[in-house]
């Protein structure tokens, strides 16, 4: 092992006598320009190392660069998405308001066309059960509703007061299984009454068995109930049917979606004859 280790460093001292023998050797040599071989080999070693630093450096400084206008972009792609995320916003919200101008405008129009005293109220609430039909608008005692008043849409009829506070009301909706109006046919002027389905439609009932009815047909209040003023639209046969020897049923589609009723108006004032009954009373 000692041989070897003794051969090993002989060679090792004969490589660097040999580097430093071509080294003095290359200080003394030039090349045809008349500059030292030594200085040429020397100078392209470093040009190198140079070149490999500085592109290092290039590569270090254009990644950092690069990252930094990275960010840059990513702020801004940020920024840009919240204001467009605002502006969706914003005019979803003109939607909303557009849409609600145009039902005030409906509801003010059906105030116009009418010669009744009216309140405009807001629909603030529904029913909490599935078996009474009802809303609650923004409007009480302090408004002059009162129970059994009509309340209308600009679609058609949508039902009646039935409770009052001093700042709501809560309204029967038409298709409400326990309420009832007296309707008549607009065409033929057949009478009956419309006693809610509970299904979304209408069922006019005691109609005559030769009443001249058909599909299509206008429903409209008859204002016997005293409730309801005379003449407003109910809705749509829909259906004609035989219910025992004297009646025919019919099947009646609403005019007024109560699932998208939003501004309503109130009738201040009952029909014809409910007012002469009460004060007669």
């Amino acid at each position: 092992m000692a041989i070897l280790d003794i051969r090993q460093r002989t060679g090792y001292l004969f490589i660097a006598v040999m580097l430093g023998h071509v080294i003095l050797i290359s200080a003394q040599v030039n090349t045809r320009r008349g500059v030292p071989m030594l200085q040429v080999v020397t100078f392209g070693l470093f040009a190198e190392v140079q070149r490999a630093t500085s592109a290092m450096v290039s590569s270090v400084r254009g990644g950092w660069t690069n990252y930094v206008s990275l960010r840059d972009v990513n702020a801004e792609n940020e920024g840009l998405k919240r204001q467009l995320a605002e502006a969706q916003v914003q005019l979803q919200e003109q939607r909303a308001l557009a849409e609600r101008s145009r039902g005030l405008l409906a509801t003010l129009g059906l105030r116009d066309r009418s010669n009744l005293k009216t309140l405009a109220a807001e629909v603030i609430g529904a029913g909490a059960t599935t078996d009474f039909k009802t809303v609650t608008i923004d409007k009480g005692t302090n408004d002059g509703v009162r129970a059994d008043l009509a309340v209308m849409a600009p679609a058609g009829v949508v039902g009646r007061v039935v409770v009052s506070s001093a700042r709501a009301a809560k309204v029967q909706l038409l298709v409400d299984r326990n309420a009832g109006a007296g309707v008549l046919i607009e065409r033929s002027r057949s009478q009956g009454v419309a006693i809610g389905a509970g299904d979304g439609l209408l069922r006019m009932e005691y109609v005559s068995e030769v009443a001249d009815v058909v599909v299509g047909d206008t429903v409209v209040t008859s204002g016997i109930d005293g409730i309801y003023p005379k003449g407003y639209v109910v809705g749509t046969v829909e259906a004609v049917e035989k219910s025992g020897n004297s009646y025919k049923q019919i099947l009646v589609r609403p005019a007024v979606d109560f699932s998208s009723v939003e501004e309503v108006l109130v009738v201040l004032t009952h029909a014809p004859g409910r007012d002469a009954e009460e004060t007669s009373q």
